[in-house]
């Protein structure tokens, strides 16, 4: 195991320098987030989901949804590294005509199960995925990952409540807990704590963990697949911009792509590591 976390960990990393090569590129796009997530979409597509690169249309794979579409540079960068399509491909992010768009297009490229741009609707999607699992008889695993920030959209909430009444304990929801939105943070514009209560009494299993630990982010996830009688939503505790100090927890972050000294920067810390 430790030597799977250490290979997981260098793989979050590289997913990191190639965000902000992607970014320099476009001169335009969403940092911080990208970069404080980057150890959990490398544990999911390079340890925990069902998916083949080869089959990326396969019946029973894992579905996974990005409900806060604007960090889809890490998205992006995760599902080349993983061999859904070039990584030549990334360079493009942004561009006109270009597949990889600065929110995900369903379908746009292998890999990308959904399209999101207005927050709020990622949970719902992943709800009609796993209600369809459930009708079908099918044995696929449905995760989605929301923002915190995301939180004050009522449509999140409905769909909280929808999951446990129908039993889906097929899906795994994962909110990116940085406590940081595009305006500053989460308690000072629209306070979401006691977070962990509010999804208790929705009757979610709830599971709180550091998300830069990547091996407490796997354990997290093994044990959702035990829950028999209800979904799973994980905290997943998070630094905007982790790995690069200077932009570590700073909102400004939140929606701004590096200048070339500031991506020179970002890449000899991340180097570094």
């Amino acid at each position: 195991m430790p030597q799977d976390i250490k290979r997981l960990e260098k793989i979050a990393n590289d997913l990191k320098q190639d965000v902000i090569d992607m970014l320099l590129e476009s001169g335009s796009g969403h940092t911080g987030g990208s970069l404080g997530t980057a150890d959990i979409f490398a544990a999911l597509y390079f340890q925990i989901l069902n998916i083949n690169p080869k089959s990326p249309n396969a019946k029973n794979r894992d579905r996974f949804v990005l409900s806060n579409g604007h960090i889809c540079p890490i998205w992006y960068a995760t599902l080349a590294k993983r061999g859904f399509f070039p990584k030549s491909k990334l360079w493009t992010l942004r561009k006109l005509n270009s597949d990889l768009q600065g929110h995900p297009k369903y379908q746009s490229v292998p890999g990308i199960e959904n399209v999101s741009g207005s927050l709020g609707q990622g949970l719902s999607q992943a709800v009609g995925m796993a209600v369809a699992a459930k009708m079908d008889g099918d044995s696929y695993r449905v995760y989605v990952m929301t923002g915190d920030g995301e939180l004050n959209e009522g449509q999140v909430w409905e769909a909280a409540m929808f999951c446990p009444s129908k039993g889906l304990n097929n899906i795994t929801w994962i909110i990116d807990r940085n406590s940081i939105q595009s305006d500053g943070n989460t308690q000072d514009i629209m306070p979401i704590e006691n977070l962990k209560a509010k999804l208790e009494s929705f009757n979610w299993f709830v599971i709180e963990v550091d998300g830069h630990n990547i091996e407490e982010i796997i354990n997290a996830c093994n044990m959702a697949k035990s829950v028999n009688q209800r979904p799973t939503v994980i905290i997943a505790h998070t630094i905007l911009g982790k790995g690069v100090k200077f932009m570590e927890n700073d909102y400004v972050w939140h929606g701004r792509a590096p200048n070339p000294r500031e991506a020179a920067r970002a890449l000899k810390e991340l180097k570094s590591l």
